[in-house]
């Protein structure tokens, strides 16, 4: 069964561009949007195994220079 996310995602400053950038480059992303409001990109995640969601945004979406915070939501339905 397919498990789906959503990533909230704070930028620096000036750095939205080149996150937008680097994280449209990720497998398992289905959908990379800048967005208004208090983040700045909200990334849809999906993924064969829910588990897989956690190390792809741990490895992947936080090694991407320019990112602050981020908060990971799980579609439960």
């Amino acid at each position: 069964m397919e498990a789906r996310a959503y990533v909230l995602i704070e930028a620096e400053s000036g750095k939205i561009g080149e996150v937008l950038t680097a994280l449209r480059a990720i497998d398992g992303l289905i959908a990379v949007d800048a967005v208004t409001g208090p983040y700045d990109i909200v990334a849809t995640v999906q993924t064969p195994d829910p588990r897989q969601i956690g190390r792809l945004v741990m490895s992947e979406i936080h090694a991407i220079s320019g990112i602050k915070r981020t908060i990971t939501c799980m579609v439960i339905g």
